[in-house]
């Protein structure tokens, strides 16, 4: 990724750096390693695109064009990272993980909006579909790369499964530090902690819920990736979909739990994502794995099972949670995921569902079938949005 270039106003706080007399004192991020501040005019995408405090690639893909952008919201941007061995981020060029981003807004309506970032990208991945939108609402931001990114970050760690117990880990780590730096900035503790995020970023937002609930106030999830010990999971619908690709059977890929109406996006999913996203995984939570894609069974590596019995969800939320699903997904089939994740979470009575008539997984594609796919993005808005 390319170096981002900062303003000048862009300095370590222990610099002694004061901002101008009507804004707030800058503050130190919980255990930060290192961080900068700087001041902008406009923390929105439109602003920090240009003044190099975004990185557009982060997002790249998974926004519609229609998707519109409010105007300017100036305040203070924090960027900066958590202790950590692992180098897979080289956002700034600091080429270390466990960054994260947290933007203070002048006009503070009193929430606090925490992501993880979806997919295996950076911190910056949110700031169209969650930041941009929640800022113009005048809540606080804060987002992380999960403690590792790319198609390697299964080299981080040491046991099967230990990358994706960071993404947990590095999320609570956030989420605590940003409820600390916005109870300093502001002078009082958030009213109401929001959880949001989109694929693997939902999946975090649910795994939170579960296991941290006195950090948050509520939650939303687009399309959260489901981890069930005995499935369904990415290594119970993957491998067959694949295989149905291959072998040019659209009944074993929609069998898989695929929709047939979106037969039109299969050869984008499997030239982009179900080859691929089978073989990373496979290689953090079953690295003993030598086979092609299609032909993991997962239902015969007990190695897989205990890996993803470590990162597994249960369902038991433990405050609200919205969850929103397309029932075009082509990657994360909704039969296989939400509608499964939603029986779980049931009995909670926590849980509101919503399932979006021809929604694919990314927004992206809406822009090169626009009569036949609808947006998700703007209906994950609006939920965050609600409180």
């Amino acid at each position: 990724m390319r170096r981002l270039a900062f303003f000048s106003a862009a300095v370590l706080l222990s610099s002694g750096l004061t901002l101008p007399a009507d804004a707030h004192r800058p503050v130190q991020v919980p255990g930060a390693e290192y961080q900068q501040l700087a001041r902008l005019d406009d923390l929105t995408t439109t602003g920090t695109v240009a003044s190099g405090h975004t990185n557009p690639a982060d997002y790249a893909g998974l926004t519609h064009s229609g998707l519109q952008t409010p105007g300017p919201v100036p305040g203070v941007q924090i960027d900066g990272y958590f202790p950590d061995s692992s180098h897979t981020n080289a956002n700034h060029g600091w080429n270390h993980d466990s960054q994260f981003v947290v933007r203070l807004p002048e006009n503070w309506n009193g929430g606090l909006v925490v992501s993880g970032s979806p997919g295996v990208r950076a911190q910056y991945a949110n700031d169209k579909s969650i930041s941009d939108y929640v800022l113009s609402l005048g809540y606080a931001y804060a987002a992380t790369d999960k403690g590792n990114t790319g198609a390697a970050f299964y080299t981080d760690g040491v046991r099967p499964g230990d990358a994706i117990v960071e993404w947990n880990l590095r999320t609570t780590q956030l989420a605590r530090a940003a409820r600390a730096t916005v109870t300093k900035y502001y002078g009082k503790p958030a009213r109401e902690v929001v959880a949001a995020g989109i694929s693997n970023g939902g999946y975090l937002v649910r795994w939170q819920l579960e296991n941290h609930p006195e950090l948050f106030t509520r939650g939303v999830d687009l399309e959260g990736t489901l981890w069930t010990v005995n499935g369904p999971n990415l290594f119970t619908f993957l491998p067959p979909a694949i295989r149905g690709y291959e072998q040019q059977s659209p009944e074993l890929i929609a069998k898989a739990g695929f929709d047939p109406r979106s037969d039109f996006l299969w050869d984008f999913h499997y030239s982009v994502y179900w080859k691929l996203t089978q073989r990373i995984y496979a290689a953090e939570l079953d690295p003993t794995y030598t086979g092609s894609e299609a032909d993991y069974d997962y239902a015969t590596r007990p190695q897989a099972h205990q890996a993803v019995a470590r990162i597994a969800l249960t369902g038991k939320i433990r405050r609200p949670l919205v969850t929103i699903h397309g029932t075009y997904d082509s990657l994360l089939p909704i039969t296989q995921d939400s509608d499964v994740y939603a029986k779980l979470a049931r009995r909670t009575g926590l849980h509101t569902y919503q399932r979006v008539e021809a929604g694919n997984h990314v927004d992206g594609l809406v822009d090169a079938y626009p009569d036949r796919l609808v947006p998700l993005v703007p209906l994950f808005q609006k939920a965050i949005g609600r409180g």
